[in-house]
């Protein structure tokens, strides 16, 4: 008998289909924390001194990926609301006054990327095209499909997407499940593909969940986050901040995780040595998603070598920890020169209970840093005042 409950925990283990991405219910028993849950509270941000927080647009259901155009038009994506937004500030006050439905009923349309006029929207299995997308906002239409050759499975199969410096569109393709390994070695990448849709190839390997990356603004290197698997317990593993400096790189998925611990099942005969560890270990369970250096114009000069993240939060650990934008400093040799928190305040640490989740980054033509939202369903807008 002692066995049969071993070997059924043990197959629990594996086929666990658990995300550290996964939102909570918005809805509580206890009516006190539904309202810490769902009210935005700006005061309680805290911020490294000089910075500002407020709100640029309220309302955005499931706000998620974002990518703005150079004349300013915010385009968000979203996972479980199916729609893809255009959000427009008309009258310049940085507060948007305009939102268009560009998608409804989309298959989780999470990835936005703009490039030449078009906005290119991923879903599951396939890329979408508007084409001249800011020439008809008001009636977008039918996109265009320019390719649809992705996995059709639904766990990680959510995407973020951005051009590289090489102006081809990176797409990642996550793991199936929480620990597995997988027949297509499809799974468990970065690709890449023309901005026609064609040329599909492998980047990277070995990546159980990237939902964001970025490119570094000298040294051209792409960072990029991954979530760590689940059900190793609170502490381990950590999720992982990584750097590739070339292409056909493996980062350990599912063998070896956070650069020095072998998976107890798919980690049997490897050796992590083989694999590129991370960049920086972060957090376990905080899910870590979009990804920015702070190259901006109003940030203080040291911010534009500091990575900033977007740590989504745990979604079961026994008790939480993520929920804030933490910061990365990177030194003239791309190496991560440790691990600090910019911003904090959507998690209510005595209380166990967080009123918001940070998804992506973005920043707008004057430097400011807008974060989007998908629990509390707005997106702010940083500032330096210095």
């Amino acid at each position: 008998m002692e066995k049969l409950f071993l070997s059924l925990a043990l197959c629990l283990l594996i086929l666990s289909s658990c995300d550290t991405v996964n939102p909570p219910s918005k809805v509580d028993a206890d009516s006190e924390e539904e309202e810490i849950e769902l009210s935005v509270q700006l005061d309680k941000i805290k911020l490294p001194a000089g910075f500002e927080i407020d709100l640029f647009a309220e309302d955005v259901t499931n706000a998620r990926s974002m990518a703005i155009s150079p004349s300013g038009t915010l385009f968000v994506g979203t996972r479980g609301d199916g729609r893809v937004y255009a959000i427009q500030d008309t009258d310049g006050d940085y507060k948007a006054d305009i939102t268009h439905t560009l998608m409804k009923d989309g298959n989780k349309p999470n990835g936005v990327a703009f490039r030449d006029g078009d906005l290119y929207v991923a879903e599951v299995n396939r890329i979408l095209k508007f084409t001249d997308i800011e020439s008809h906002l008001d009636n977008p239409g039918e996109p265009e499909v320019i390719y649809d050759g992705y996995p059709t499975e639904s766990h990680h199969g959510w995407k973020y997407i951005s051009f590289g410096p090489d102006g081809k569109l990176y797409v990642p393709v996550g793991a199936p499940c929480n620990i597995c390994e997988s027949e297509d070695e499809v799974f468990n990448s970065i690709t890449r593909i023309n901005a026609d849709g064609t040329g599909r190839e492998i980047v990277q390997r070995g990546v159980r969940n990237t939902v964001g990356f970025t490119w570094h603004p000298e040294t051209g290197d792409m960072w990029f986050t991954d979530n760590g698997r689940d059900m190793l317990g609170d502490e381990v593993p950590a999720c992982e901040l990584n750097r590739a400096n070339k292409d056909q790189m493996h980062f350990g998925y599912p063998y070896c995780h956070q650069g020095d611990l072998l998976d107890p099942v798919f980690g049997k005969n490897k050796d992590c040595a083989n694999y590129t560890a991370p960049a920086q270990k972060l957090g376990p369970h905080v899910a870590p998603l979009g990804i920015e250096f702070g190259a901006s114009a109003m940030f203080p000069a040291q911010y534009k070598s500091i990575a900033l993240i977007a740590e989504h939060g745990s979604w079961n650990r026994s008790k939480k920890i993520g929920y804030r934008i933490s910061m990365v400093p990177v030194d003239g040799d791309s190496n991560a020169q440790g691990y600090e928190t910019f911003a904090d305040g959507w998690l209510n640490e005595e209380a166990d209970a967080a009123w918001g989740r940070p998804v992506d980054l973005e920043f707008m033509a004057d430097g400011s840093m807008l974060v989007s939202d998908d629990f509390a369903d707005v997106i702010y807008r940083i500032t330096y005042k210095g």
